[in-house]
């Protein structure tokens, strides 16, 4: 429903809701495109672009279903569009083409762009030690060792991690962190 309120602000030519729909979609297109193209600066490009046509042609497009869905049409479309503009740079296989995504992998894709941006508000050493324990699996022990501190702040800096996380994400995003966690 706050899509559609967005859109129809959009298509009435308020600049106000283009931005709040990129605030709000903005990290998950841009993850998603990374998948595709590992070059960041082509990413932003190309997401930036997505609005820029959604703003452009707002009176003649007609969104019938779900606008987040809409958008990642257009990226995937854009990402098409490079790859073949740019295809003696890539060695792409149309298999390997993104597909337009799924509502679900829609919603796995907000939830890793919120916890990415929450973990992105962790002061940066405390950070730092939540990387090395979440994504390189390093024991306290080890991360200790890496970056000369005792067990002993390893633990609490993780502590309080989690609860800087715990407040920050809903909790059902917060749930399956934990449970990925867990099955490391």
């Amino acid at each position: 429903m706050e899509d559609q309120n967005i859109w129809r602000n959009i298509v009435a030519d308020d600049m106000n809701a283009l931005k709040r729909l990129h605030d709000k979609y903005y990290s998950q297109l841009f993850l998603w495109a990374c998948k595709y193209l590992q070059q960041e600066t082509v990413v932003e490009e190309l997401v930036s672009d997505c609005f820029i046509k959604l703003w452009n042609r707002r009176k003649y497009i007609i969104i019938e279903k779900s606008l987040k869905a809409y958008i990642f049409l257009v990226l995937r479309n854009e990402i098409v569009s490079y790859i073949r503009k740019n295809k003696n740079k890539f060695e792409v296989k149309v298999k390997e083409l993104p597909e337009v995504p799924t509502e679900e992998s829609i919603n796995e894709q907000e939830y890793y762009a919120n916890l990415y941006k929450a973990i992105q508000r962790i002061p940066e050493q405390r950070r730092k030690i939540l990387e090395l324990a979440v994504f390189e699996s390093l024991t306290y022990r080890e991360i200790a060792d890496r970056l000369d501190i005792s067990i002993n702040t390893v633990k609490t800096q993780i502590a309080r991690s989690y609860q800087f996380l715990k407040e920050e994400l809903d909790p059902k995003d917060f749930v399956l962190l934990h449970f990925h966690c867990i099955r490391k």
